[in-house]
């Protein structure tokens, strides 16, 4: 059974300049997606890329995959760049394999790398 902390997902947001970086921590599942979908639009209309960092997000299911493609389109129509960082193993599989691996901007390839 995973420990408590695991099946909570939490975040941060830091804002620098047009760009907010969401930090994710634990697991994003059905019942913890629509806070982050809602905190990151919000987000959308003064930013100009939002970063989510998922160095720390220890399972996605297909509820947060939505969540992630939600975030994308939104972000796409208010002309914000959507990137993702630290793509855990489990997370690159399920994106390699509902084809969308190529669609998100992966922001270690632009030259993002947030300690």
């Amino acid at each position: 059974m995973p420990e408590e902390s695991e099946k909570v997902l939490s975040f941060e947001i830091e804002r620098d300049g047009d760009t907010a970086v969401v930090k994710c921590h634990g697991r994003l599942v059905l019942g913890t997606s629509e806070e982050l979908y809602q905190a990151v639009k919000h987000l959308l209309p003064q930013t100009k890329v939002v970063v989510v960092d998922l160095a720390e997000l220890t399972y996605v299911d297909s509820m947060g995959l939505g969540t992630l493609v939600r975030l994308y389109a939104s972000s796409r129509q208010e002309g914000c760049e959507f990137k993702l960082l630290h793509l855990g193993k489990q997370l690159r599989n399920v994106l390699k394999m509902a084809n969308l691996l190529s669609v998100f901007g992966q922001a270690e390839d632009h030259g993002i790398n947030i300690a």
